[in-house]
């Protein structure tokens, strides 16, 4: 029983981890979105593939209705922050119940 209590900790490790670095490039997508960034440098080609699947729903769902103030950055990393103190913490609580 304690190799499934080990596998669900390590999952929840990893899986926060990620979030983690997804959070970073988000922060950067974001920072590099209010200056005028070459479109043809791999970086922000990398950080534009990585962060637009992702703000796409938001931003169909929601829309512009602040203007010209793009909030879905703001959304991801407040549901990755969610997932974070919620799921993951849910995840390592029950695997130390195990």
């Amino acid at each position: 029983m304690f190799l499934f209590e080990n596998l669900i900790i390590a999952v929840a490790n990893i899986s926060d981890i990620g979030l983690d670095v997804y959070k970073w490039i988000v922060i950067i997508s974001a920072i590099i979105s209010w200056v005028n960034p070459d479109p043809y440098n791999p970086i922000v080609r990398f950080l534009h593939a990585v962060t637009e699947p992702v703000y796409r729903p938001i931003r169909r769902l929601i829309g512009y209705r602040l203007g010209p103030i793009d909030i879905s950055p703001l959304i991801v990393i407040l549901v990755i922050i969610f997932l974070q103190k919620f799921l993951i913490k849910s995840l390592i609580d029950f695997a130390n119940k195990l």
